[in-house]
C-alpha cells in the first residue's frame, strides 16, 4: 500500500464510523496488513528473547565448583542434542522425497521449514537453560527473587522462540507461496509446514523423554533405595545424567511440542477458513495471525510482570499468566471489530464479530481453567497428591494404586472442559469457531512456556546447589523454587495436551473438508452403522495405547541399563560412596544417549505406518482412525501426565517431612511411585500430543495419493 493510498483511507471514511475505526490503524489497513504486522511483532518477540539471554549470560556463573558442574551439563546436552539432529535428519531426508511426491516442491519446502524451526526452538533454549541453571544457583545466594527472576527469564526465551519462530515461519512462508502461486496454493503447501514440525516433535519428545527418565529413574532406583543418597548427591553416577536429561526432555522436547502445535493450530485455523469461508474472503486467514502477534505483546508484559513486581514464585508467575490474558482479552475485541466489520457466511453459519471474540475468549478461558485443574491434581497442596502420600504408608503396592487413581480421575475435568469449549465455540462460529479457540489458548504459549521450561532450571539450579556444597540456605531457596518449578510443568503439560485437544478436533474438520474439496462432494458422512469407519476407530483406539508401550518399554530398559552401570561403578570402587573416589559420569550419559537415539524410532514411524495401512481401506476408514486417535490419545494423556505429577509431587511432600520423611518406610514407597510416574508424565504421556497430530496431518497429505 503507498502512502497516498494510506492517506485516501483517511479522506473517505464515513464520520460516523466508531471511534476504534477511525484510529490510526483503520480497519482495512489491519484486514490488508494483518500478516505482515504479525510478523513484526513476532521480530520483536525475537528482539526481546536475544536481550533476555545476552542479561542471563551477564550474571554470574559463580564459583570454579559450579562452573565445571555447569559445564558438564552444557556439554552432555549438546552433544545428545547433536547427536539427535543428525539422526533425525536421516529420517526427515525419507519424509521429504514423500512429501515431495505427495503434494510438490512447495510442500516439501515447507516441511523443511517447520522442521528446521522446531529444531531451533527447542536447540536455542535448551542451550540457554543449562546456562541459566548454574546462574539461578549463584543468584539464589543474594535472594530469591533474584534467582526466579534468572530461572523464569531463561524460561521466557524459550517461550519466546516458539510463538515467534512460529508465527515468522507460517506467516513468512504463507506470504511467499501466495505470490508465488496464489492462496489455495499457499495453504497447500503449509500442510508440508505443519507436518516437519510435527514428526520433529515426535522425535524430540520421545528422545528427550527416554533420555530424561531413563537417567532419573536409574539414579533414583541406586542412589535413594539402596544407597540412601539424597536427589543429586555428587556421588551418583548418574547425577550428571539425570541433570542433562531434564534439559533435553523438557526444554527442548517441550519446546518443540509446543511450536509443533502453536504452528499446526495456525495452519488449521488458515485452512478451515480458506475452505469453509467464502470464496476471497481474506479476514479468515489473517485474523489467526493477529490473534498470535498481539498475543505476543501481553506475552511481554507478562515477563515484566514477573520480573518488576516482587512476589512469592508461584503468585509471581500466575500473576505474570493473568496480566497476559487480561490483556490479550483487550486486544483481540479491537482486532476482532476490525478485521470483521460485516457479518460472514461460512458452511451456512452466520459469523459476527461478537461471536468470534467470544469464541477467543473461551481459548483464553480454556487455559485457565486447565491450568487451574492440573494444579489441583499435582499440587502438594490439594488432596490428590497427599492421598497418594498417604498410600506410602502401607507400601509400593498401595502407593501405585493411588496413583494410577488420581490419573483415571484426573480426565474428567479437562474432558468436559474442553467438550464444553467445543460445543459453545460451534454453535457460535462452527468448526472456524473452534479454530479460533485453539488459536487463541495457544496465542498464549510464550509465557506459558516460560513456566514449563522455568521447571527444569530450578530443577538443575538445586542439583547444582548440592553438588557444588553451598550454604544450606541457598539449597533452602533452590529447593522452594524446584517444588515451584515441578508444579508449573505439570500444569504447562495439562495446558499442551488440550489444546491438542482442541487442534485435533480442528484437523479431523479439516481433513473432511480437504476431502470434500478433492473429491469434489458437497457431504461425506461417516456413519457409525459403516464396518470401515469402525474399523478405522478401533486401530486409531488403538494407536495411543501402543505408541506409549514402546515408550515406557524404552524407558525401562535404558534405566536397567543405568541401575546396572551405577552398580557396577560402586562395587568396583567403593571409595565413590566415601568421596575418595570420582564417579565415571560420562559412562551413564553415554549409556542413555545410546538408548534414547536408538528406541524412539519404533514409536515416532508408528503413526505413519497406522495411517498409510488404514488409508488402503479407503477415506472412512482412515476418518475413523483420526477419530479413534482423538478420543483415546486425549484420555491416555491426561491420565498418564496428571498421575505423574502427582506421584513426583508425593514423593517431594512426604520428603517435606510428612509420613515419615526421608528415609522411612513411606518415602521409599514414593520413590518407586516417582519412578513408575517418571515416564508416564514425561516421556509417553506429553508424546501422544504430537503423535496425535503426525496422524491427522498425514492423513490430510495423503489424500491425493489414495482418494483420486
Amino acid at each position: 500500500m503507498s502512502p497516498l493510498e494510506f492517506a485516501a483511507q483517511f479522506r473517505t471514511q464515513p464520520l460516523d464510523q466508531p471511534t476504534a475505526h477511525r484510529s490510526l490503524v483503520t480497519p482495512s489497513f489491519l484486514l490488508t496488513q494483518g500478516i505482515q504486522i504479525s510478523i513484526v511483532l513476532a521480530v520483536v518477540g525475537l528482539v526481546f528473547a536475544i536481550l533476555l539471554i545476552r542479561q542471563i549470560l551477564a550474571a554470574s556463573p559463580g564459583n570454579d565448583k559450579m562452573a565445571l558442574i555447569g559445564g558438564a551439563i552444557q556439554e552432555g546436552a549438546k552433544a545428545y542434542m547433536s547427536r539427535q539432529i543428525r539422526a533425525v535428519s536421516m529420517i526427515a531426508i525419507l519424509v521429504f522425497a514423500v512429501v515431495w511426491y505427495a503434494r510438490g516442491g512447495a510442500a516439501s519446502a515447507g516441511f523443511v521449514v517447520g522442521a528446521a524451526c522446531s529444531m531451533v526452538a527447542g536447540y536455542i533454549g535448551m542451550m540457554v537453560a543449562v546456562r541459566a541453571n548454574v546462574r539461578t544457583a549463584w543468584a539464589a545466594s543474594v535472594g530469591a527473587h533474584p534467582a526466579l527472576k534468572i530461572a523464569f527469564n531463561g524460561g521466557a526465551v524459550t517461550g519466546l522462540l516458539v510463538v515467534a519462530l512460529g508465527l515468522l515461519s507460517v506467516g513468512v512462508f504463507y506470504l511467499v507461496m501466495e505470490k508465488m502461486g496464489g492462496v489455495k496454493s499457499a495453504i497447500d503447501s503449509l500442510i508440508g509446514l505443519a507436518l516437519g514440525s510435527s514428526l520433529i516433535s515426535v522425535f524430540a519428545r520421545l528422545g528427550g523423554g527416554i533420555y530424561t527418565k531413563a537417567a532419573d529413574v536409574g539414579a533414583d532406583l541406586v542412589g535413594k533405595i539402596e544407597q540412601n543418597l539424597n536427589e543429586d548427591d555428587p556421588r551418583n553416577p548418574a547425577t550428571i545424567a539425570d541433570n542433562v536429561g531434564d534439559n533435553v526432555g523438557d526444554c527442548a522436547g517441550m519446546a518443540a511440542d509446543v511450536f509443533e502445535t502453536y504452528a499446526v493450530s495456525l495452519i488449521g485455523a488458515m485452512l478451515v477458513g480458506h475452505l469453509t469461508g467464502p470464496e476471497g474472503n481474506h479476514a479468515v486467514i489473517v485474523y489467526p495471525f493477529v490473534l498470535c502477534g498481539l498475543s505476543i505483546l501481553s506475552s511481554l508484559l507478562g515477563i515484566g510482570w514477573v520480573n518488576f513486581v516482587k512476589q512469592k514464585a508461584t503468585a509471581s508467575l500466575v500473576s505474570g499468566v493473568a496480566v497476559s490474558g487480561l490483556v490479550s482479552a483487550v486486544l483481540f475485541k479491537w482486532a476482532t471489530a476490525a478485521i470483521f466489520p460485516n457479518a460472514v457466511s461460512m458452511a451456512g453459519k452466520t459469523i459476527t464479530a461478537d461471536s468470534l471474540f467470544y469464541c477467543a475468549i473461551i481459548g483464553i478461558i480454556l487455559t485457565f481453567v486447565v491450568v487451574w485443574i492440573t494444579n489441583y491434581f499435582t499440587s502438594t497442596a490439594h488432596a490428590p497428591v497427599r492421598r497418594i502420600a498417604k498410600a506410602s504408608e502401607t507400601g509400593h503396592a498401595t502407593n501405585i494404586i493411588a496413583g494410577i487413581s488420581v490419573g483415571h480421575h484426573a480426565t474428567l475435568l479437562p474432558v468436559l472442559a474442553i467438550a464444553s469449549s467445543i460445543w459453545v465455540c460451534w454453535d457460535l462460529g462452527g468448526l472456524y469457531g473452534i479454530a479460533v479457540a485453539v488459536v487463541s489458548m495457544l496465542s498464549l504459549s510464550g509465557i506459558i512456556i516460560s513456566l514449563d521450561a522455568f521447571g527444569p532450571i530450578t530443577d538443575n539450579a538445586g542439583g547444582i546447589a548440592v553438588m557444588s556444597g553451598l550454604p544450606e540456605e541457598v539449597r533452602k531457596i533452590t529447593d522452594e523454587l524446584d517444588a515451584v518449578g515441578n508444579t508449573m510443568k505439570a500444569v504447562t503439560k495439562g495446558y499442551a495436551i488440550a489444546s491438542a485437544g482442541l487442534a485435533a478436533m480442528v484437523l479431523f474438520g479439516s481433513y473432511v473438508e480437504e476431502l470434500k474439496a478433492f473429491l469434489h462432494l458437497k457431504e461425506i458422512a461417516f456413519d457409525l452403522m459403516n464396518p470401515q469407519v469402525i474399523i478405522g476407530m478401533f486401530i486409531g483406539g488403538l494407536l495411543p495405547y501402543l505408541f506409549t508401550a514402546f515408550g515406557m518399554d524404552a524407558v525401562g530398559s535404558a534405566a536397567g541399563a543405568v541401575v546396572r552401570e551405577v552398580r557396577r561403578q560402586i562395587a568396583a570402587k567403593p571409595g565413590i560412596l566415601t568421596g575418595q573416589d570420582t564417579p565415571e559420569y560420562g559412562q551413564c550419559v553415554d549409556i542413555v544417549t545410546k538408548a534414547a537415539l536408538r528406541q524412539m524410532i519404533a514409536p515416532a514411524l508408528l503413526p505413519i505406518i497406522f495411517v498409510v495401512g488404514v488409508a488402503f481401506l479407503g477415506k472412512e476408514a482412515l476418518g475413523g482412525l483420526l477419530i479413534g486417535t482423538i478420543i483415546t490419545g486425549l484420555f491416555v494423556g491426561i491420565a498418564m501426565t496428571s498421575a505423574g505429577g502427582a506421584w513426583d509431587n508425593a514423593k517431594k511432600y512426604v520428603e517435606e517431612g510428612n509420613h515419615g520423611g526421608k528415609g522411612s518406610f513411606a518415602h521409599q514407597a514414593a520413590v518407586t511411585g516417582d519412578t513408575v510416574g517418571d515416564p508416564y508424565k514425561d516421556t509417553s504421556g506429553p508424546a501422544v500430543n504430537p503423535m496425535i497430530k503426525v496422524v491427522n496431518i498425514l492423513a490430510i497429505l495423503v489424500i491425493p495419493l489414495f482418494f483420486k
